[in-house]
């Protein structure tokens, strides 16, 4: 078994975005993690090489990428009131594609930490 490190791993579970982690991983798991806390300490050990799921779904059925992109867009568009949710565990970036795509898509976005 050969045991993989990585520096400078970056976290982005809570949002605090910590990127000064270090990961021990074999082939398949991450077996160790250094300077996480605890929350993302379990984050990173419950996450896998493993491609347990298809790239793609369409009610429930597996589906090329462009396939699925293609009927998301579909659904987006007949939607009366579209919502964009969640958001709490990507990257900054991926948040500013999301809200540009609300935003286009005459969307309301919301956190899951609203109440």
């Amino acid at each position: 078994m050969t045991l993989t490190i990585v520096k400078n791993a970056t976290c982005t579970f809570c949002g605090c975005v910590c990127d000064d982690i270090e990961l021990h991983a074999d082939s398949e798991r991450i077996v160790k993690t250094k300077g996480a806390c605890s929350l993302g300490e379990a984050w990173f050990r419950n996450h896998t090489a493993e491609h347990l799921y298809p790239d793609a779904l369409i009610d429930g059925h597996p589906a090329t990428v462009d396939d699925a992109v293609e009927r998301a867009a579909e659904i987006m568009h007949r939607a009366n009131m579209p919502l964009v949710y969640g958001l709490s565990n990507i990257t900054c970036e991926a948040q500013r594609e999301a809200v540009t795509l609300a935003e286009m898509a005459g969307a309301i976005i919301d956190s899951h930490t609203s109440l």
